[in-house]
């Protein structure tokens, strides 16, 4: 309820550029408005979108328990025709399985018809996405919902494909995990180049002029994490297993993740040896900028193995340090930069904030114990590093500044 009270005040309950100002635009127009009265909501609506979590379990599985939540509340007050539009990332079969569980909760066959149309959203540009989308994905069994998604989404004038439910549910599975694959990819070459003293952005530009690769998801770091990629991939394993199919390549991508993200923790020890007492600051804690989320975000590996070797951790980030802080009692949070760094041994860059990636050096030398900087997002400038004498670890950059 705390929620809808602040949303319908126009205070935004995540953080995402840009949304506070047309939360309110919208509320003063009266193009939108926030209940908890699910009967109100459905008896006033034509179409009805699910957009609930759909996360992992701990045997890859997607929990669903959210998503027939909601089903069986809406069931309760259809009593005309509405097509429900289910948003959520959700295993093929889905929109089979909730037209039989709508059937089975009493509701008529003709007061209903459900549309799969996946959303591609990126936190933190969620906003743009929406209303610049590369395309829409529509999944329908039924030429009525049909002609009626069309016309909702044909003011955006984008590509709409049409398809059936079991492929739409497929498209969004396939997107992310295509995009992760991509990724790994590039960390592995950065990791080899670390080795080689070959240049990955060198690398990672030139393949991104060939067409058929394009440039984009092709940043060498310390993996990928959020709310999308990292279950999603996992939730597609499981899937194919299900039907038969190993996916090996997807496998792998998870694989090279899961070591990508301690990449930093491995440096470190390689330089230190022993991290017991040592105090390390880790710069940014969101999975990305721009964003309050920190759901599979490299961070939250970081601190935990640094714990496990009985370091002292320091962090900062402008947007979750509280959050962090709940999760992490022992570690300490501070609403300054550079407040962190004081006596630090070692400034691990886990999030690419416009704050941390124009840092003054001149600044970090001052306050650290050891300046050393393990660079995770590659995002200080070589030259100014190599003119500050700090050590510096980037990931698959020229070779280290030892």
């Amino acid at each position: 309820m705390d929620k809808i009270i602040k949303l319908n005040k126009g205070i935004p309950t995540l953080y995402e550029r840009g949304l506070e100002g047309l939360l309110k635009e919208c509320l003063q127009s009266g193009n939108i408005v926030f209940t908890d009265d699910i009967k109100m909501a459905v008896e006033k609506s034509d179409v009805i979108f699910i957009t609930v979590g759909t996360p992992t379990l701990g045997n890859w599985e997607v929990d669903l328990s959210q998503f027939s939540e909601v089903i069986n509340e809406i069931c309760k007050y259809i009593e005309s025709y509405k097509v429900i539009v289910n948003k959520s990332t959700v295993p093929v079969g889905t929109q089979k399985c909730v037209k039989q569980l709508l059937l089975d909760r009493g509701v008529k066959k003709e007061n209903f018809d459900v549309i799969s149309n996946p959303e591609f959203l990126r936190e933190g540009k969620a906003i743009y996405d929406f209303l610049n989308a590369d395309r829409i994905v529509i999944g329908f069994d039924s030429e009525r919902a049909r002609k009626i998604m069309e016309k909702l989404y044909k003011p955006f004038n984008t590509e709409i494909v049409f398809t059936t439910p079991e492929t739409a549910e497929l498209i969004k599975y396939a997107s992310n995990a295509f995009l992760a694959t991509k990724i790994s990819f590039i960390n592995e070459m950065a990791n080899l180049c670390s080795k080689v003293g070959a240049d990955i952005e060198t690398i990672s530009y030139a393949m991104g002029l060939d067409k058929r690769i394009s440039p984009k998801f092709l940043k060498a770091g310390i993996g990928f994490g959020g709310s999308c990629f990292p279950k999603d991939t996992k939730a597609l394993v499981k899937m194919a297993e299900k039907y038969g199919c190993d996916f090996r390549v997807v496998k792998s991508a998870i694989e090279v993740n899961d070591n990508q993200r301690i990449l930093p923790v491995n440096i470190l020890l390689n330089y230190y040896k022993e991290l017991a007492g040592k105090v390390i600051t880790i710069l940014g804690l969101t999975f990305k900028p721009n964003t309050d989320d920190i759901r599979e975000a490299p961070s939250l590996y970081i601190i935990r193995r640094l714990l496990d070797m009985k370091a002292v951790v320091k962090c900062y980030d402008p947007k979750v340090s509280d959050k962090m802080k709940k999760i992490f009692p022992n570690i300490r949070c501070y609403t300054n930069l550079y407040d962190s760094l004081q006596d630090s041994y070692c400034a691990i860059i886990c999030t690419e904030w416009e704050e941390i990636s124009s840092i003054d050096l001149d600044k970090v030398k001052l306050k650290m114990k050891k300046p050393v900087i393990i660079d995770g997002r590659n995002i200080l400038d070589l030259n100014k590093v190599k003119d500050s004498g700090i050590v510096y670890f980037s990931i698959g950059r020229e070779r280290q500044n030892l």
